[in-house]
């Protein structure tokens, strides 16, 4: 049977096709770490508008019944399933910023999902991610960055050297038959870095005590003991899917925000007490319809939520410029209408994390991002 680098490496425990994790390496305390949910999840169902006077109505059964949530405030309140994330704002550790988007318009998750991570105006405008030219501007021996799955993801593809590592089911390879095929790529410079990375990863991933369970909260700890590393990564991506909700929504948002609680109850406990340095950007590609469709379910949409999470937050709040969800101010009729640019969110965050100044960042991640107001200070200052 033909064996390729890509099944040895399988084989020998350092790639498998698992819930996707990116992380790469800063010289500072700050811990950043990047969440997408792709498909397209439905923001006006994790953080409710009920006090909009449409949204009932234009829900139908799939409204969320405000005495089953928790209100965030006079006009927002927080899906049922959310309770740990519920916890994180209420105690100052999560903020949400509703009717938020990229660029993008037209719908398309293939698309959408490229704009978002390579910081484009419009799809495969731009060659490498967002998240890589971060992590590019950190100090030059901080650079490599590490992904958790059998790709790189997009938001993290370019020119700052990128290695791999994802949790296997299958036996390990033992030190001795890994010292021999290190030793085979010696001569060669691209196998030989990749293969020291690898074994690097490797290593750290024994320190954080990976295991082969592929559910959320075994991510979120996994993520958790890499970025708690003395010499491990500060900077992560992890990617969760499934949010692609046309029929039986309700029941299928709830296991999704379920599953999503779990994993960053799991990085706020693994963490312990670098959590105080920690933020965590929870994202999607674009939202979904405002009104419910015939099966149950949501279409593709425009306008969605964000979540910001961790102790270097500035929680308790929901930062929003309500567009409301009458038909004249629905996006073209049928969506919820962006007031918030991601790309924004996204340097902003990022900016205030490392330390950065936030409109030279903003032009180096997002270069066609359109001008707009600034955001409200996101993070606690890095000595509080």
């Amino acid at each position: 049977m033909l064996t390729t680098r890509r099944s040895f490496l399988a084989a020998s425990g350092l790639v498998l096709a698992a819930p996707q994790l990116a992380l790469a390496q800063a010289a500072t305390e700050r811990r950043f770490v990047f969440v997408i949910q792709r498909g397209a999840a439905d923001g006006l169902n994790t953080v409710i508008p009920y006090a909009d006077p449409h949204y009932a109505h234009l829900r139908g059964a799939l409204a969320i019944d405000p005495a089953t949530a928790t209100r965030l405030d006079g006009s927002f309140a927080l899906h049922p399933a959310l309770v740990e994330t519920r916890k994180l704002f209420t105690a100052g550790e999560a903020l949400f910023l509703h009717a938020v988007a990229s660029p993008y318009r037209n719908r398309s998750h293939f698309d959408g999902q490229n704009v978002l991570e390579t910081g484009g105006a419009s799809p495969y405008q731009l060659k490498d991610g967002w998240l890589n030219r971060l992590v590019a501007l950190l100090p030059q021996g901080d650079r490599e960055a590490i992904a958790f799955a059998p790709t790189i993801p997009a938001a993290l593809r370019g020119a700052a050297q990128v290695s791999s590592y994802a949790p296997s089911s299958l036996p390990q390879a033992s030190d001795d038959l890994l010292l021999r095929v290190q030793q085979l790529y010696a001569a060669d410079p691209q196998l030989h870095a990749l293969w020291s990375a690898a074994l690097e990863a490797r290593g750290l991933a024994r320190m954080a005590g990976a295991g082969p369970r592929r559910d959320a909260a075994s991510l979120g700890k996994l993520a958790a003991g890499f970025l708690t590393q003395p010499k491990g990564p500060r900077i992560a991506m992890i990617e969760t899917d499934g949010w692609d909700t046309h029929s039986s929504q309700n029941n299928r948002l709830a296991a999704q925000l379920k599953n999503l609680d779990a994993m960053l109850a799991a990085l706020r406990d693994g963490f312990g007490p670098h959590w105080n340095q920690t933020v965590v950007l929870v994202a999607t590609e674009f939202g979904r319809t405002a009104a419910v469709n015939g099966t149950g379910g949501t279409d593709h949409g425009t306008g969605s939520a964000a979540m910001l999470l961790g102790g270097a937050v500035q929680g308790g709040r929901v930062i929003a410029d309500w567009p409301g969800l009458g038909p004249s101010a629905l996006y073209q009729g049928r969506d919820l209408q962006p007031t918030l640019a991601l790309d924004q969110l996204l340097a902003t965050a990022a900016a205030e994390c490392f330390g950065l100044e936030s409109q030279r960042l903003a032009q180096a991640l997002f270069p066609q991002m359109a001008k707009a107001a600034p955001l409200p200070p996101l993070l606690r200052t890095a000595s509080a």
